[in-house]
Formats: C-alpha cells, sequence, structure tokens
C-alpha cells in the first residue's frame, strides 16, 4: 500500500457514502468481511458489535442509512501500513471516527474496526 493508494481508496469509499451509494459502497469490501463497531452494536442490539459476511454488512449499512439521511463524512486524514488503511474523517454531527481497515490481497476491505470520539 502507497500513500497515493491509501487516499484513493479512502476519497472513493467517502464519495460513495457521501453519495449514499450502497452499491459503490458494497464495491469495497470482501464477502467473508468483519466490521467490530460500536455504532453497529447499537443500532443492531447487540454487545460485541460485530458484523460478519457482505450480506450482513450490506443490511446493517442500509440500516444505517435509513436512519441517518443527512449522513456525510470529511475527510481529515489517511494512514496507511503494509495491507492497511486508517481512515480519519468527522460526519455530519461532528463526530471524528477512525476506522482501521485491513486489506485483503485484492485490496478489498477484509476487516474493521471502527472508534469514535463520542
Amino acid at each position: 500500500m502507497t500513500r497515493d493508494e491509501a487516499w484513493k481508496l479512502a476519497n472513493h469509499w467517502v464519495a460513495a457514502w457521501n453519495a449514499h451509494d450502497l452499491d459503490l459502497i458494497m464495491m469495497h469490501y470482501e464477502e467473508a468481511i468483519e466490521l467490530t463497531s460500536p455504532v453497529a452494536a447499537q443500532l443492531l442490539g447487540t454487545s460485541d458489535g460485530k458484523v460478519v459476511g457482505k450480506a450482513s454488512l450490506r443490511a446493517y449499512f442500509q440500516r444505517g442509512l435509513e436512519a441517518y439521511p443527512g449522513l456525510h463524512f470529511r475527510l481529515e486524514e489517511v494512514l496507511w501500513g503494509i495491507n492497511s488503511v486508517v481512515l480519519y474523517y468527522t460526519n455530519q454531527k461532528g463526530t471524528r471516527t477512525a476506522e482501521f481497515m485491513e486489506l485483503s490481497a485484492i485490496g478489498k476491505v477484509a476487516r474493521v474496526v471502527a472508534n469514535y470520539s463520542a
């Protein structure tokens, strides 16, 4: 992963979310995706906040888009590693979020851990 590749992924990901385009959002994820998020715990009523599999992730994201019709992200920073990126962004409410994304060999997101400021 290079700096340019990381920023390209991040900008494309944010643009897909800001367009509320679920198909475009889902293009970034592997079939066996695993996401862990406090927002998932809240929206899905689970204690572990885990979403496993692309179909489950799509359903969760659909629910999130419906729950937050004004959803909008502003990308603040992108950090990159060997096979991972961290997207640091602010949402429409001013909440700061950092999402660690581990990438598969083909550059799709295989694992996400989301962290929030509030």
